[in-house]
């Protein structure tokens, strides 16, 4: 097998191309970037995408790309991509594809999760078809060229009465262009698709995806584009009315808003995870490995929500700043507890100070200072709660024959709600 060499162009933005996005836009066996013109002219007057980079790749043979004689599969076609991509500048990016397309944004997607961003397939699957039926359309190309294709890619391509509305437009162009297409490669591609199958690793994407249906595609069908969908974690599908195989093609102003809004929403993900990581960071930092460990272990999916809050909120947004140390932070995160009465996250943050360098003797400082200003029972059961965490740490039991009963901490009470650790 070989990675064949493949061409793209980019579509000029409103912004400085350095500073934006990318996206990657595949067709589908027998066209050439040319499908993608209504949905990149949709992408434009998009304020949401209207400076976003977009670069379109031609399959072997097809279009701007060379002609291909020796034998692929989809990952090498995958691996020709991101050669393209590294020659204009390299980087994460979004990638949407049709039918063919599709699959090879797919196998980048599975393959190369790092540097797929969101993953678009429209009218595709991760298996299309049988090896069997894509040997015989290889055979029929070979023998009688690509021309012999045209009526039926014009029956399965498009919606009932779509080129009779479209005469001259792009559903005729893109038939004239099938004739075009280096027979050699076409047969290729179509024996790389009878060896594609990328089923068993739907449930491990961990990129955001999205899948577009044609409501006429008799090829990879609603119902097929649904079960993919339904496989990916998080995936959707939506199908265009009055549409078919070349789905982009036909209804190119609704699959222009759908893919904007996907871009949209990846790239809000996306940030808000780099807020998380730092967040985390910090969390483990102040917190400990350990602790973080046993929250994280803890979430289930009532909880997940709220700990990426705290994660993304407390820890990244209020304890990076950089207007307090560490061990200012600690102290006014001390008084604040004793205040509240909160004794567990005491607990907690009374070692995150030893963490940040307060000693012992400064800790039981901010306890006594805010006991003039909490109240004596407060700081009574704080001083409890750090003696404890002391006696812990050395080894001991903090609560002993010996302690004064006033010391002590207060019984656990199981309706209090505060008592629960948030850290």
């Amino acid at each position: 097998m070989t990675v064949p060499r493949l061409r793209g162009s980019f579509a000029p933005g409103t912004a400085s191309a350095a500073a934006q996005p990318l996206l990657v836009l595949l067709p589908s066996l027998g066209t050439t970037s040319a499908l993608w013109d209504g949905v990149v002219g949709e992408l434009r007057t998009d304020p949401r995408t209207s400076g976003l980079r977009i670069l379109r790749i031609d399959l072997p043979g097809h279009g701007a790309s060379p002609a291909a004689s020796e034998p692929f599969t989809i990952a090498d076609l995958a691996d020709a991509v991101l050669a393209v991509v590294d020659e204009a500048g390299g980087g994460a990016f979004h990638i949407a594809g049709v039918s063919l397309g599709g699959t090879v944004a797919l196998e980048l997607a599975a393959a190369h999760p790092d540097r797929v961003r969101s993953l678009v397939m429209s009218c595709s699957g991760s298996r299309i078809g049988t090896a069997e039926s894509w040997a015989e359309r290889a055979a029929a190309v070979r023998a009688s060229g690509t021309a012999s294709l045209v009526t039926g890619s014009a029956l399965r391509w498009f919606a009932p009465g779509f080129l009779e509305r479209d005469a001259g437009g792009p559903g005729a162009r893109s038939l004239g262009t099938l004739v075009d297409i280096d027979d050699e490669s076409y047969a290729r591609c179509t024996e790389a698709l009878g060896g594609f199958d990328r089923t068993a690793s739907l449930g491990a994407l961990t990129v955001p995806t999205l899948a577009i249906s044609g409501e006429h595609d008799a090829v990879t069908t609603p119902a097929a584009m649904q079960d993919l969908a339904d496989d990916v974690p998080g995936g959707r599908h939506v199908s265009l009315d009055g549409a078919a195989h070349l789905a982009v093609l036909e209804e190119p102003a609704a699959a222009a808003e759908l893919i904007a809004e996907h871009l949209d929403g990846a790239e809000l993900r996306a940030a808000a995870s780099v807020v998380h990581g730092r967040g985390m960071a910090v969390r483990r930092s102040v917190l400990g490995d350990a602790h973080v460990d046993r929250a994280n272990a803890g979430i289930t999916a009532e909880t997940a929500a709220f700990q990426d809050f705290i994660t993304r909120y407390a820890w990244a947004e209020i304890w990076d700043r950089p207007q307090l140390t560490r061990q200012e932070r600690s102290i006014a995160t001390l008084a604040s507890l004793v205040t509240g009465g909160h004794e567990g996250e005491l607990r907690m943050h009374v070692r995150a100070a030893l963490g940040n360098g307060l000693s012992r003797e400064r800790i039981a400082e901010v306890l006594l200072h805010t006991s003039l200003y909490a109240g004596l029972p407060a700081a009574n059961a704080a001083l409890a709660a750090m003696r404890d965490e002391f006696a812990s740490l050395d080894g001991v039991d903090g609560a002993d024959a010996d302690a004064d009963a006033e010391t002590r901490p207060a019984p656990h009470d199981p309706h209090r709600e505060d008592r629960t650790n948030h850290g």
